[in-house]
């Protein structure tokens, strides 16, 4: 008598970061120091993470939020965004406190000012980091932020979770805007196990000491251990891909359009890039459709505007990459 056939798993796309509150308020200008201002506009809503995990789950892949999450109005937001995008939680809910938040102030010129208060979610422990670890399975990609990286108590516990992976779990580092304050005891074994390193021309040439991005993704792919590779997010310009295995670093040209909230964009394409190497394409075709991804979320308002299938394909048009994505 046979057994009936069993399906494998899907791999997964696990965020071990934070996904907190972000508060934007829209005002004139900045006050001057013991000065007030009146916004304009005010939105509250789901940043940090979510915004990658966003970009990924509405391309298909299954998305896990293993960050922490509070008790109180910003853990229930929280909640509720990851719940409505099908995202799972891997922790209970910490009952000592709220899930932290961000106040972004956005002047008449579109410049970002931000202060962050963190939460439960910046105080891990050794258990959770475990409790990461043990629920991870062949083939998922463990999604690490420099954001993450920075806290003087999930720093360490998260470069050691990094560090102790198998090599049948992906990692991918997204080093953002505070990356040079990451102390190098904790970001030097983070790099040593990174299999996909996405950053930012700024953040390239922190890390690079390179500010022409071809320069900079070689550079930082000999940072990393032999088989990784690298993205250089370059806004309009697509990005630069140094893939593993190939000599060359190339640049792959984004996708013309008028940008009306840049806000997420470098998530939508991290997340994008993920859930499309999780499809099986080559990191060449990824990188073309996250660039396609990153484009679409420019053109629409809002903290998490990354497309769905069905979006991308329209946005792509008669572009060969629209017929493989359908």
């Amino acid at each position: 008598m046979s057994t009936p056939a069993t399906t494998a798993p899907r791999p997964r796309i696990v965020l071990a970061g934070n996904v907190i509150a972000d508060l934007v308020i829209e005002v004139p200008a900045l006050p001057e120091r013991g000065g007030d201002v009146i916004g304009s506009r005010t939105q509250l809503y789901a940043g940090g993470g979510f915004n990658a995990l966003t970009a990924a789950r509405r391309l298909g892949a299954e998305a896990v939020y293993a960050g922490l999450h509070g008790t109180g109005p910003y853990g229930d937001l929280v909640r509720r965004s990851l719940a409505e995008e099908g995202i799972s939680t891997l922790h209970p809910v910490r009952a000592d406190g709220d899930t932290g938040f961000c106040v972004a102030l956005v002047d008449a010129g579109g410049e970002r000012t931000f202060v962050t208060s963190f939460g439960v979610d910046a105080r891990m422990t050794a258990a959770e980091t475990d409790a990461v670890a043990g629920a991870l399975r062949a083939g998922d990609t463990v999604q690490l932020s420099g954001y993450s990286l920075v806290m003087e108590v999930n720093g360490p516990l998260l470069s050691a979770l990094a560090a102790g992976l198998p090599s049948d779990v992906r990692v991918c580092f997204d080093p953002g805007p505070l990356v040079a304050d990451i102390p190098a005891a904790v970001l030097d074994p983070v790099l040593a196990r990174t299999d996909w390193l996405s950053c930012n021309a700024r953040e390239a040439r922190l890390m690079s000491g390179h500010s022409e991005p071809r320069a900079a993704a070689a550079a930082l792919r000999g940072r990393l251990a032999p088989g990784a590779g690298v993205l250089v997010r370059a806004d309009k310009d697509g990005c630069w891909l140094a893939a593993p295995g190939s000599g060359d670093v190339v640049h792959v040209p984004g996708f013309p359009v008028d940008a009306v909230d840049s806000n997420g964009a470098g998530d939508a394409h991290v997340g994008a890039f993920l859930a499309l190497l999780g499809r099986g394409l080559d990191p060449l075709t990824a990188a073309r459709g996250a660039n396609a991804a990153a484009a679409f979320a420019v053109t629409r308002r809002g903290p998490a505007t990354a497309p769905g299938p069905a979006e991308l394909v329209s946005f792509l048009g008669d572009d060969p990459l629209g017929r493989l994505l359908g």
